[in-house]
């Protein structure tokens, strides 16, 4: 399957979000765009880093029309606690074994760390921006706030 870009359909998927409710990306077609954030780890500095910066700016993402999804290898019993521990009010869905982020062309940094990138998909379905940064957090939400603007 190729790499998604943006211009192409984003691949449909469904998984466990934090409180064991199923989540599929399609439900949101015709309704709401998706910001989908792939991320490392749970509780480490710059996910915290990154999911707070993204729970900071919920009411912009809530005013352009877009649901924000955090997506990780962990269960769903450590997004719970993560998204208790820092008051987080968006979806975060269990990918364990990453399938979803291997649909995805979500490449490991250094062959070893779940890799960092954002997907602004329309509500269409259609990606439109893909950010890819290890390092720059709070960068993803400039990214994905900024294209949805267009």
């Amino acid at each position: 399957m190729p790499v998604p870009s943006p211009g192409t359909p984003a691949p449909d998927f469904a998984l466990q979000d934090q409180t064991g409710k199923s989540f599929r990306l399609s439900d949101l077609k015709g309704k709401k765009a998706a910001v989908l954030y792939f991320y490392p780890k749970d509780d480490t500095t710059g996910c915290t880093a990154q999911a707070c910066a993204f729970r900071d700016e919920t009411p912009r993402f809530e005013a352009a029309g877009a649901e924000i999804v955090g997506i990780s290898d962990d269960s769903t019993d450590s997004h719970s606690q993560f998204a208790a521990k820092y008051s987080l009010p968006f979806t975060l869905l269990a990918d364990p074994g990453g399938r979803v982020r291997k649909l995805y062309g979500v490449k490991k940094t250094l062959g070893i760390i779940p890799g960092r990138v954002t997907f602004v998909i329309d509500k269409f379905g259609i990606i439109r921006h893909i950010y890819s940064s290890q390092t720059a957090f709070r960068q993803h939400v400039t990214e994905a706030l900024q294209a949805l603007a267009k």
